[in-house]
């Protein structure tokens, strides 16, 4: 079994998908094994983006990710990962799949609903880095 990290980001919450979109998640055989609504400080959102902080968007996605309440939570299955990112769509909503999360959910590439490790390897990073907030 794989866990990974998966964020409904806060334009998800405050449209008041959060139930919508983990119905999809379990759906889809995932299994849901922690769960937190909260807002993220920027300290927490500065270092679970920090690969992120010489790219101009960084500033904004700090400031967006820490705008409002989201949800944390780690999702466990046989090959989670790409599981869980087949079923969120592509980054940007328009380009994403009919069904998938970002496609169903996400109103721009800057708001796009859902967040979820790319690798293990990030998965355990990201999972650490939120494990004191549960």
């Amino acid at each position: 079994m794989e866990n990974t990290l998966c964020i409904i980001k806060p334009d998800a919450v405050k449209n008041g998908f959060i139930e919508d979109i983990n119905e999809k998640i379990k759906k889809s055989g995932i299994k849901i094994t922690k769960s937190k609504r909260l807002t993220l400080d920027r300290e927490i959102a500065e270092k679970f983006y920090a690969e992120h902080s010489e790219r101009p968007f960084y500033g904004e996605l700090v400031d967006f990710m820490t705008s409002g309440d989201c949800v944390i939570q780690v999702l466990e299955g046989d090959d989670v990962v790409s599981k869980y990112r087949e079923l969120m769509g592509a980054t940007n909503p328009a380009e994403a799949d009919e069904g998938t999360l970002r496609k169903s959910f996400a109103t721009s590439l800057g708001e796009n609903a859902v967040h979820g490790s790319d690798s293990l390897q990030s998965a355990e990073r990201e999972i650490a880095i939120m494990h004191d907030l549960f």
